[in-house]
């Protein structure tokens, strides 16, 4: 017994050596019986577990489906350049132009739930590209990056993901599709002005491949052949071809009979991918739109919703990105016309997405401003001896035919078409007078140094842009603090399913962080995937600046 008390406790030793034969034989049998149970226990352990298991992976999985396979929907509206007194100023000019009372909301009054911070991370002044992207992939990142984090490395976006998740995905906007905002959420390129380059990884020349589904918007020239007249490729890369040909694209439109004909007759839908490139740069300001050939941003969206809802598999759920991107254009200008068409044609707009909402409730709406352009105010005060007055005038913004743009090039082409050599002082002065100001601005009391200035032979279009807007501003009685973007906060509005934690006042980060939660997707998921491939893709370069002669094709910084 000293050997056992002092053996170590896994020593090499028969415990039966105590017993006799017979009750060793006793023990084994006992120990056989005893192992049976315990492998018959064990079997049945495991078959129920396995059952269990299997039974929560398919009730998980039933319910995963329910939840994502419901056609959840997100709809991301974006008001370019768009601030709360330019909300005022909308509502105010909707109420007049409808003799309404002023208690009469407008649709954006109605989703209003908080406010937005703006800043980049490297100012407080954000642009467009920054802005967009705190939006698509939740980060903040510089002025003019697309889709890239402070490093300038490509971050996931929530196009991406939505699409990873099997949605389907679209874009429309009144910009060119390659500008900063529709850039930020379907390319990755550390300038903005990089579209030739953003053109291609939006028809899928990249390696997530294609993953937009939809696009409408301005911009043709960025997917023409240098060899093609009007285009602003430096290269012969025909992109419309290769969308065709190599990333599976159906169809192109150019037009609105292309719209229509797109969405098909009753209620049908031609498959997607689709594109539409209704312009070569930017689409008209709505208040110069040619109803006839170019479609409103209204009428994008409806057949954008038709689109996304009337395929096949239309169950899947979509990610739209909607942008009233020439409010913030009309603001650059410091055009108080075009500005306020703009806002009226967002508002309906947002009716439009108001009664899908309605229609399909499983559905996250939010709208926002990537920031606010121009320092816009209601109320202006000419001379600093005299008591302000604390008024605006709505009629005189009424009275206007077309935007200061319109009117721009108008004058230029006056003072350029064949012969113009022979126009005399009194001949361009008279130009002005009648066609400029008079019918085009509504201004029918102009000063000499008013008519003497845009008479001249050969004026800077940059200075006649703002020069007239600020004429006819002055007469409304409205002002403006500078022709770029400022950093004040802008309003947060939002509907439908799931927006309540974007109540109060959020970063611009906490909107992308509130549709990737909706959507139950990982951002940082899709950035893996893009870094992973970075090297074999991404080559952040200087970018090829475009470059035009007007501020009409350079606007919207």
């Amino acid at each position: 017994m000293a050997r056992r008390e002092t053996a170590p406790l896994l020593a090499n030793e028969n415990p039966l050596d105590e017993f006799d034969d017979e009750e060793r034989e006793l023990l084994r049998k006992e120990e056989a019986k005893h192992i049976r149970r315990e492998r018959a226990r064990m079997i049945l352990c495991l078959g129920l577990a396995i059952v269990l298991t299997s039974s929560a992976v398919t009730i998980t999985f039933y319910f995963a489906k329910m939840s994502l396979g419901r056609s959840r929907n997100v709809i991301m509206m974006v008001s370019d350049g768009f601030g709360p007194a330019s909300q005022t100023y909308g509502r105010s000019f909707y109420q007049y132009k409808n003799n309404l009372t002023e208690d009469k909301l407008t649709s954006l009054d109605e989703m209003l739930i908080g406010a937005s911070r703006t800043r980049s991370s490297d100012s407080l002044v954000t642009d467009s590209a920054a802005g967009a992207t705190a939006f698509a992939c939740a980060i903040k990142t510089f002025n003019g990056a697309i889709g890239v984090d402070p490093m300038g490395n490509p971050c996931g976006t929530i196009l991406e993901a939505a699409k990873d998740l099997g949605m389907l995905t679209g874009l429309v906007v009144t910009s060119r599709i390659t500008h900063a905002t529709p850039a930020s959420f379907s390319a990755h390129v550390i300038h903005r002005d990089m579209e030739s380059e953003i053109a291609e990884q939006q028809i899928g020349d990249y390696p997530l491949l294609r993953q937009v589904d939809l696009m409408m918007g301005g911009g043709r020239c960025f997917f023409l052949p240098n060899t093609t007249k009007g285009s602003c490729r430096t290269d012969g890369r025909d992109l419309i071809k290769e969308a065709k040909e190599i990333y599976g694209w159906k169809y192109v439109m150019e037009s609105k009979d292309d719209l229509l004909a797109l969405t098909g007759k009753n209620g049908d839908t031609l498959p997607l991918p689709a594109m539409g490139l209704f312009h070569l740069d930017h689409m008209n300001y709505e208040i110069d739109r040619d109803n006839e050939k170019e479609p409103s941003l209204k009428e994008m969206t409806i057949a954008a919703l038709a689109m996304l809802t009337g395929q096949k598999n239309s169950n899947q759920g979509f990610f739209l990105m909607i942008e009233g991107s020439r409010i913030d254009m009309g603001a650059h200008n410091n055009d108080p016309v075009s500005h306020a068409y703009e806002i009226l044609q967002y508002h309906e707009t947002v009716k439009v997405v108001q009664k899908f909402v309605r229609d399909n409730p499983d559905t996250l709406v939010i709208s926002t401003s990537d920031h606010e352009t121009g320092g816009f105010t209601l109320g202006y005060q000419d001379d600093p001896d005299t008591y302000p007055d604390y008024l605006w005038k709505p009629e005189v913004i009424d009275r206007a035919t077309a935007s200061t743009e319109a009117l721009t090039l108008q004058l230029f082409a006056y003072n350029n078409q064949p012969g113009s050599a022979g126009h005399t002082q009194k001949d361009r002065e008279q130009f002005v007078k009648t066609q400029i100001l008079d019918k085009g601005l509504g201004i029918t009391d102009p000063k000499p140094e008013e008519i003497a200035y845009l008479a001249n032979k050969d004026p800077d279009y940059l200075k006649v842009l703002p020069f007239l807007g600020h004429a006819i501003s002055r007469r409304a009685n409205l002002g403006w603090t500078t022709l770029g973007h400022t950093g004040v906060d802008v309003n947060l509005y939002a509907t439908g399913d799931g927006y309540g934690k974007l109540s109060g006042n959020h970063e611009n980060t906490e909107i992308g962080v509130t549709m990737a939660d909706y959507l139950k997707v990982d951002l940082s998921y899709i950035t893996r995937k893009l870094q992973k491939s970075a090297q074999k893709w991404y080559q952040p370069k200087e970018p090829q600046f475009f470059t035009r002669h007007t501020r009409h094709q350079k606007s919207g910084q």
